[in-house]
């Protein structure tokens, strides 16, 4: 029995595996570019796209907690909410809702692929916001940062009509600062914990991905209550409904579980560097996807230029983290 063990362990360290554990989530995350863009262009406003799925996720961790780790432990992670409601609230309003939010309104202005592409640039922000917390960066991988930015810059300007900036600055600015919102939110809980080590503080319920995002979705509550009354959202379509718990569930859950997962049982540098390096495939799951159930146009050459140039970017930027 051990033996079959070892095999099964073995097995699951291979890059082989990981690759495909890595793609597979990728193909999953893919789905909240398309079904945000489908939703979009049936009418449905983009504030309902993110607020219920702030709903869904809080029910479905809810559920997940409770039936995994029982109800002493959830009752653990609200505690922790409440304890720290400022410094979640603060965190989750920056790590995701504005992240999610702005997400959501570029896909009334750009198509889903545009929008996965121009995302990738969240590696780029993530260098800032870790320079920003006094981390040191070798200088290679400033330019292949640069190398990604040009891509992405080739990916807009070729959906849009540059004598109409409008569309363009509404489809790519708001994803610009959504890459930097997502990794300060995560890099501020990377700090708290650090403090709480620090401090000889309690911060076991942490060490878990899954409570982090959990509190982080409660904590931009209050945000989704403000935007409610500052927005002219009218009421959801049952659609709306069931295409936002699709895609959380697919995204929010299924993804995040397979890419943890590959990144948990990657024992060497090359094998982590190489399921980050996956998640580049987004870009092209979301073209495909948008060709065949959207009805999207095909990207024009700079279009495939800009493409090509991401995700050589993203390759070179993440290999150089090795």
């Amino acid at each position: 029995m051990n033996k079959i063990k070892d095999i099964i362990d073995s097995y699951t360290h291979t890059t082989v595996f990981l690759l495909i554990v890595g793609l597979l989530a990728a193909i999953f995350f893919t789905a909240t570019f398309l079904i945000n863009r489908a939703i979009s262009l049936d009418g449905g406003h983009w504030y309902f796209s993110g607020s219920l799925r702030l709903v869904y996720l809080i029910l479905f961790f809810s559920i997940g907690f409770i039936i995994f780790r029982g109800v002493s432990y959830f009752k653990a992670v609200l505690k922790e909410y409440i304890d720290n409601f400022r410094f979640w609230t603060i965190a989750g309003t920056i790590g995701f809702g504005c992240f999610y939010s702005l997400l959501c309104y570029a896909a009334d202005f750009s198509p889903a692929w545009v929008v996965a592409t121009t995302w990738q640039i969240t590696l780029i922000s993530s260098l800032f916001v870790l320079s920003f917390f006094g981390k040191k960066l070798s200088k290679k991988i400033w330019i292949f940062t640069l190398i990604i930015f040009v891509g992405i810059t080739l990916v807009n300007v070729s959906h849009f009509d540059i004598n109409n900036i409008e569309p363009l600055l509404l489809g790519f600015l708001p994803v610009l600062v959504a890459s930097f919102c997502y990794p300060f939110g995560n890099q501020l809980v990377w700090e708290e914990k650090k403090k709480r080590i620090d401090k000889n503080k309690d911060y076991k319920v942490l060490n878990n991905t899954f409570v982090k995002v959990f509190l982080l979705t409660l904590g931009s509550f209050p945000l989704w209550i403000v935007l409610y009354f500052t927005t002219d959202a009218t009421v959801p379509s049952t659609s709306q409904y069931i295409n936002v718990a699709i895609v959380t569930l697919l995204s929010g859950v299924i993804a995040t579980s397979l890419f943890l997962y590959a990144r948990n049982h990657a024992d060497t540098s090359s094998k982590l560097m190489l399921v980050d390096a996956t998640q580049s495939g987004e870009v092209f799951f979301a073209l495909v996807g948008e060709l065949l159930f959207l009805n999207a146009a095909l990207p024009n050459a700079t279009g495939f230029v800009g493409l090509i140039v991401t995700v050589t970017g993203l390759i070179l930027l993440t290999k150089s983290k090795e």
